[in-house]
This record gives structure tokens, C-alpha cells and sequence, in this order.
């Protein structure tokens, strides 16, 4: 289990694709990059999930994970409402943040701040990737829908 103070840490570090990648949001994508970024002079190892629905193609997931099963961020676009540990119910576009003790099993509303458009697939991957700390490397693929 990571420390909160570990997982902040770890959210925080610039990250990068350890190979240029595109990232395409079709239904059915279910798509695993590796990125890398720089953790006290060392490589540390980070993966970047896409997934998209198949039936319900509005469905996005976004999510970063550090020592592979860690989720430290995760953006759900048009998904279930969310019910939080404590019984509170998110609506069906949250994120998740990582918690210690509990993992990412907490939802919490978008910040409009952060992420200024749910309904924009392309847009709102910009916007968790800076979010993550995620830099350029990639090329957004729109959707044929």
C-alpha cells in the first residue's frame, strides 16, 4: 500500500511517454502506455489506461497507475454514478483520486477549473493529462463514432 504522502509525490512527478503513442478513443478501446518519469534520480515506471465503452460509446475512462495496480487518477466520462465509501453519491462524470487506505475508491466532482468540458473526449484527455502531469508525446485520434 502507498502513503498518501507517496501517492501525492507520485501523482506530482512530470511524466513521460516512453514511446510516442496515439491515443485513440474508438468504441471498445481498452488501451494500456507506458510512461516514465524521474523519481529521486531514478526511472519509475507509470501505465496511462484508455478505455472506451462499446454500448454506450459516451463512456470514458482515463486513468494512471504507478507500480502497476496503484491507481493514482482516474477521470469517468458519462459513466455510473459513483457511491463513495461513506454512502455520498457522485454523479456519473467524477474522478478519482487516489486515497490511502482506501485506494481510488473515492469519487469527487469535476473541478471546472481543471476540466472545462466532459462532454469534449479530446479536451478532457488534454486536461487529465496536465492534471497527471502527463507531457506531450502523443497524438489524440478522434473518434469515428
Amino acid at each position: 500500500m502507498l502513503t498518501q504522502s507517496e501517492a501525492d509525490a507520485l501523482l506530482g512527478v512530470t511524466k513521460r511517454f516512453v514511446a510516442a503513442a496515439t491515443i485513440a478513443v474508438s468504441p471498445g478501446a481498452d488501451d494500456t502506455h507506458e510512461l516514465v518519469g524521474d523519481v529521486d534520480g531514478r526511472d519509475e515506471r507509470f501505465l496511462l489506461d484508455v478505455w472506451r465503452g462499446t454500448r454506450r460509446i459516451a463512456k470514458l475512462k482515463y486513468q494512471t497507475r504507478a507500480q502497476k495496480v496503484y491507481v493514482l487518477a482516474r477521470l469517468d466520462l458519462n459513466g455510473a454514478p459513483h457511491t463513495n465509501p461513506d454512502g455520498t453519491r457522485i454523479g456519473g462524470t467524477h474522478r478519482h483520486i487516489y486515497r490511502q487506505g482506501f485506494d481510488a475508491k473515492w469519487a469527487f466532482p469535476l473541478d471546472s477549473s481543471s476540466f472545462s468540458d466532459p462532454s469534449d473526449p479530446e479536451l478532457s484527455f488534454h486536461e487529465f493529462c496536465t492534471f497527471c502531469h502527463v507531457q506531450n508525446g502523443y497524438v489524440f485520434q478522434a473518434a469515428l463514432q
